[in-house]
């Protein structure tokens, strides 16, 4: 007897031929298309201005009314799927302080998922799964503003993680960290194992986290491939102002 296939696993993230002018008139986004499997991390690259920004803030339904189609797991970035979709796909901000309002760390762990209906004993587990995720276990009570700035960026990336997402969305996850909070959020992050888009203009921590990536200039993708092969075309990023430290080697 022949065996019974099932459906095909649809992308993790399905991106078509998505375009967007904000209200001024200024064109971001021309028809970008972008497919993420299941597991997969991914890096967005691009200088200021690219439209990488524009294309996250698409992911979540924050932003409306473009042309295109997105969808999550097979699931259409709609208006009447929005609150699942924000479930889905969990932005970690740039800046922690955009995240953590609450008086304490575990408060703001909790507030997501709680706002998703978890409560009681499942809400607790929820937050000490987090936390523990993120090497922030003992930290339940403290108060986010007196956390180094490493510590809150973890935290952060914990409330969203605390919602359980099928795809974590990082903006600029490097910036303004030193380098052994930077080395400790890469490690949680390789931990984690899950579907990963991550905009950056970190390259080397790009290299480090993201196998493939992908490179978005004036609101279109020009490349998309291995992160090694990409870095190492050094006139493909100088033509779109992006360059690797001086000294980095890729070898």
């Amino acid at each position: 007897m022949a065996a019974v296939t099932g459906e095909p696993t649809p992308p993790a993230l399905l991106v078509e031929r998505l375009a967007y002018a904000y209200p001024d008139g200024h064109q971001a986004l021309y028809g970008v298309d972008l497919r993420v499997e299941p597991g997969e991390r991914v890096a967005v690259l691009g200088p200021n201005g690219a439209g990488k920004t524009t294309l996250v803030l698409h992911l979540n339904g924050v932003l409306t009314g473009g042309t295109g189609r997105i969808e999550v797991a097979g699931l259409p970035v709609v208006k009447s799927n929005l609150r699942e979709i924000r479930r889905r796909v969990g932005i970690v901000f740039q800046d922690p302080d955009d995240q953590l309002f609450m008086p304490t760390v575990a408060q703001d762990v909790a507030f997501g998922p709680a706002n998703f209906g978890l409560s009681g004993d499942a809400l607790t587990k929820r937050v000490h799964e987090a936390l523990d995720a993120v090497g922030m276990a003992g930290h339940l009570d403290r108060s986010p503003p007196h956390l180094s700035g490493g510590q809150r960026r973890r935290v952060a990336l914990a409330t969203v993680l605390a919602c359980d997402p099928e795809i974590l969305v990082l903006d600029e996850p490097s910036s303004n960290l030193e380098p052994v909070a930077r080395r400790e959020l890469a490690e949680v992050l390789l931990e984690l194992g899950r579907t990963t888009l991550m905009v950056t203009h970190d390259l080397p921590y790009a290299l480090q986290l993201c196998p493939r990536s992908v490179l978005i200039d004036d609101g279109v993708v020009v490349a998309d491939g291995p992160t090694r092969d990409l870095l190492a075309d050094t006139a493909l990023l100088a033509a779109h102002r992006l360059e690797l430290p001086y000294g980095f080697r890729l070898d």
